[in-house]
């Protein structure tokens, strides 16, 4: 059944959007437009198109002659191309013009927006058609051209966004520092430790691992070798050219990895590298926004934003939902990622065409990345610490001195330290009075009993604030 009200909108209103990524979130993943949009796919083909002629016309065994002028006049058509070239582009792919007929093939459509826009700016465009293209299939531009979107996306939006977040939590890390907290390894009350020292664990952590992220950028592969990956086309009509080392000058000119085997496809193992260093990015996101909404349930305070509904019938509620926001879109992506990554690097014999429709779903994978790390900033910009009630805590659970009892006692020689502190503290509930009183009948040396006697919770915290000078400012 049609919805009545749906068809009212415009295709474009956000309202009309299919996906929550052009719809509820369309002002959070703009950024990646420029690089993960059908019209930014047109203009990085049309790239690869007149650099490709451009090489070729400085090949000495061509007889294509382009002054300064002229490449200048071919460069802007990329570096200037716009919306009105975009739609060009569609129409001769889907309805054709009055020189050209609908081609039902993108990568030709291109080649027949080449021939139009020449021949606006040139008298004799036509002297350069048959070398537009020339020799290549499709995939050769396709690949390179989806490379320059992707590493675009990762260098420009997706660590400059990931950076942002390290960087909150770097500066939480030496912010709160000192500030003691309970700890809790399976759950249950555990040796203290600092709120700064581990939100510098997630620091480091994502450190390590947007340093990976921008390994796998720069390790980008692009292959251009023609029909099934062996320059038969280009070897027959010029036998005598190097086309092994114009392939590889010509991508390492576009700043890529040359990849000189291959089938009529890029076999992507560089992709799904990137897409598994992204994964492991978002994992580390998804542990620290799981841990954070477990914080607030605790000892996290919110910033309330006011006229903000927390729940339609509570409304004392403030609720974690950046962090919950962010879980699931980083979940989301990591599925997308996963089967991404499976997918691109298989092809049937020389080539098959399903990874084409696949790969452009590439843009949504990174978006739904891109709205998970915003979310898990903007938690981060909204929570304070509540230091009375972590050091509430922390005094209302002694019995986690025992393991600091039982280690001194261990110092001295005593044999039987663990089982003595465990007797009294294992399932139980104690008092740093029953401690004391545990340490007054123990026969050990007055200043041994005074150093055990003056242990407390908030102050058993170890290294755990000097460690966040461990932090890798460059990472």
């Amino acid at each position: 059944m049609t919805d009545p009200f749906a068809s009212d909108l415009p295709r474009t209103d956000p309202l009309a959007a299919v996906s929550p990524l052009d719809g509820r979130y369309a002002s959070r993943t703009a950024p990646l437009v420029p690089y993960a949009s059908e019209s930014a796919l047109m203009r990085a083909r049309v790239r690869v198109e007149v650099e490709y002629l451009l090489a070729l016309a400085d090949l000495d065994a061509t007889p294509i002659e382009i002054d300064d002028a002229t490449r200048e006049s071919l460069r802007s058509l990329y570096q200037a191309f716009d919306a009105d070239d975009a739609r060009l582009v569609k129409r001769i792919e889907v309805e054709g013009t009055d020189e050209y007929a609908a081609t039902n093939h993108d990568v030709k459509a291109i080649e027949y927006f080449l021939r139009v826009r020449l021949s606006e700016e040139l008298d004799d465009a036509d002297r350069l058609f048959p070398w537009i293209h020339f020799g290549l299939t499709s995939e050769d531009v396709n690949n390179l051209a989806q490379r320059l979107l992707v590493r675009g996306a990762s260098e420009e939006v997706l660590l400059p966004a990931l950076s942002e977040v390290r960087e909150a939590l770097v500066g939480m890390a030496h912010d709160y520092r000192n500030l003691p907290m309970l700890a809790r390894t399976h759950g249950q009350p555990a040796t203290p430790t600092t709120f700064g020292k581990e939100m510098a664990v997630y620091a480091a952590r994502l450190g390590r691992a947007t340093g990976r992220i921008r390994r796998a950028t720069d390790a980008l592969a692009g292959k251009l070798a023609g029909a099934s990956g062996a320059y038969a086309a280009h070897v027959a009509a010029y036998p005598d050219v190097d086309w092994r080392s114009f392939s590889r000058e010509f991508v390492s000119g576009l700043g890529f990895e040359h990849q000189s085997l291959a089938t009529q496809v890029n076999p992507c193992d560089d992709l799904a590298e990137l897409f598994d260093a992204l994964r492991g990015a978002n994992n580390v996101l998804l542990d620290l926004d799981r841990d954070v909404w477990l914080y607030v349930s605790r000892y996290l305070g919110q910033e309330a934003a006011a006229g903000e509904t927390g729940s339609s019938t509570m409304p004392h509620k403030v609720n974690p939902i950046d962090f919950e926001n962010s879980e699931g879109n980083l979940s989301k992506a990591n599925s997308d990622l996963v089967f991404l990554g499976d997918y691109v690097t298989t092809s049937r014999l020389q080539r098959d065409l399903s990874d084409s429709t696949v790969k452009r779903n590439v843009g949504a994978a990174f978006a739904h990345c891109l709205v998970g790390y915003s979310k898990t900033g903007r938690g981060l910009s909204k929570v304070v610490p509540n230091e009375q009630v972590m050091r509430a805590e922390l005094e209302e659970t002694p019995e986690i001195l025992g393991e600091a009892i039982q280690t001194i006692l261990r110092r001295e020689g005593d044999t039987e330290a663990y089982e003595r502190v465990k007797e009294l503290t294992r399932g139980q509930r104690v008092t740093l009075a029953d401690l004391h009183d545990l340490c007054a009948d123990l026969d050990v040396p007055d200043d041994v009993r005074a150093e055990l006697t003056s242990l407390t919770p908030a102050g058993y915290t170890g290294l755990a604030s000097e460690l966040v000078d461990d932090l890798d400012p460059d990472s």
